[in-house]
């Protein structure tokens, strides 16, 4: 244990010393990177260098970072979508149950080395030798666990905070500064430019802009069914504000999400609330150890919801963990939802 530490120590000691600029940009460590960033010519140096804004921070790169390190499934999902697994050192998740095999990019499970299904940690990153950590507020980054931007910039390592997790005012507590799909595009919009696929960036927001717009192309006109969102909770629901990716998700299927008022992104609130709005459908987020159909048991069973509509009447929709989270999935959430409340509207 003791030799660990100490090796993890030199790493970082000698990481910071490798930093020239950026806290993303680190020093060749051998002869096959620098063959590699030869090969690249002429493209790469006349890309970089290349500054970004992220979460209010403007953050310079002279080059691609090579060793990311990202937290939870929805950002890994991100950097997969964008062909990144090359520029990878691993990814941090737990054992998510939910479909890889449906997606587009699904080969980034297999390319992309699975670090750990815990908590992530400044040893799991440097054990990675990462340059880059892509995570968020409370998706990984927290002053409560001591993994912030700011602690990783002193062992030398940059960040990207995920952009709907983004403090709104410089507010601890509550997180979003745009709504979630444009959270999304921002995104992948932004590290196009950091890794040098601006066109590939395009393509997938284009082609998301798209599907949803196809989507809402099918909702019928008429009354929208008012939606409240599910994530978990016994003594308070967790649930989503006006800057988590449900509400878009809501929004663009052709719902009224019943808390968008909320001026935040994942919260908890009140059971009196959700009594007094009454949603005509519920949406569960599937992921935990507490199954979706314990969920649903649960709001079923719940004697203060038994007068709400959506118990009422069995109009209890399950979406999965990845689909409501700031992800490449969520214009596909969005398409399955819609397709969902037209039912619900021709009841």
């Amino acid at each position: 244990m003791a030799a660990a530490r100490a090796a993890r120590t030199a790493l970082a000691l000698l990481t910071a010393l490798a930093l020239a600029g950026c806290g993303a940009e680190v020093a060749e460590t051998d002869t096959k990177d620098a063959a590699e960033d030869t090969a690249k010519g002429a493209k790469s140096s006349g890309h970089y260098p290349v500054t970004i804004e992220n979460c209010g921070v403007k953050t310079t790169f002279d080059k691609a970072p090579r060793r990311v390190v990202t937290n939870d499934v929805g950002i890994a999902e991100i950097m997969f979508a964008l062909g990144l697994e090359d520029h990878m050192a691993g990814y941090v998740a737990p054992d998510y149950k939910g479909d890889r095999e449906s997606v587009a990019w699904k080969d980034g499970y297999k390319k992309v080395k699975w670090l750990s299904k815990k908590e992530i940690t400044k040893e799991i990153v440097l054990d990675a030798e990462a340059d880059l950590v892509f995570a968020g507020w409370n998706y990984g980054f927290g002053e409560g666990n001591n993994f912030t931007p700011a602690g990783l910039k002193k062992l030398g390592i940059g960040s990207y905070v995920l952009t709907e997790s983004c403090r709104n005012n410089g507010n601890a507590t509550s997180r979003g500064v745009m709504p979630p799909l444009e959270a999304l595009y921002t995104d992948l919009e932004t590290l196009g430019k950091v890794f040098d696929v601006e066109d590939r960036a395009k393509k997938l927001v284009d082609g998301f802009k798209k599907q949803v717009a196809d989507a809402q192309a099918r909702i019928p006109e008429g009354r929208k069914p008012t939606v409240f969102l599910y994530d978990d909770g016994r003594d308070k629901p967790l649930t989503s504000g006006a800057f988590a990716g449900p509400h878009d998700i809501i929004t663009k299927a052709g719902g009224d999400h019943v808390m968008k008022d909320l001026k935040d992104s994942w919260t908890s609130i009140s059971w009196e609330t959700v009594v007094e709005r009454d949603p005509d459908v519920i949406v569960i987020n599937n992921y935990g150890d507490v199954t979706a159909r314990q969920k649903k048991d649960f709001l079923k069973s719940y004697a203060p919801l038994a007068g709400v509509s959506a118990v009422k009447n069995d109009r209890i929709f399950v979406l999965d963990y990845v689909d409501l989270v700031e992800s490449p999935r969520n214009p596909a959430a969005i398409a399955a939802l819609a397709a969902y409340l037209k039912g619900v509207r021709e009841q």
